[in-house]
């Protein structure tokens, strides 16, 4: 009976002891875990910004071309394909770059940056319910009516 007795510390420590190793494994591999999250975040965000980088360049190369727009597209795409397959960027989707491209057309001197159509008022603005630094004024019930 001593004998149990002088054991159960020896057992409530071992418990004690494993819980603890228990949690701060479960805890490590949450932060292990959390790191590499962190990691393919970064690493995304890096292949996206060059692939931007990359789709600019395409596409301010070609400007001076006389290509129809959609050649332009087409052979911009092909390029940025071609330069992340030689960088070792394989698993790229095609629509990911179509969408970098048309993203740097938007960005490039070939789009303008206003419509023509539109006729700015005294104040230069184009639409009757904007207000100069861009944001939409109330409209007035007596306006519409």
């Amino acid at each position: 009976m001593n004998e149990i007795i002088n054991a159960i510390p020896e057992y409530v420590i071992t418990a004690v002891v494993s819980t603890a190793i228990f949690y701060l494994m479960n805890a490590g591999k949450n932060l292990l875990h959390s790191k590499v999250q962190h990691a393919k975040t970064a690493q995304s965000k890096e292949l996206w910004g060059f692939i931007e980088q990359v789709a600019n360049t395409a596409v301010n190369s070609l400007i001076s071309k006389n290509l129809t727009g959609d050649a332009k597209f087409a052979q911009a795409t092909a390029i940025v394909q071609d330069t992340l397959n030689k960088q070792g960027f394989t698993n790229v989707d095609v629509k990911a770059i179509e969408s970098a491209v048309q993203s740097a057309y938007e960005k490039s001197p070939l789009t303008p940056t206003t419509d023509p159509a539109k006729e700015p008022d005294k104040l230069g603005q184009k639409e009757p319910n904007s207000v100069p630094d861009g944001k939409k004024k109330a409209i007035d019930p007596k306006e519409v009516a």
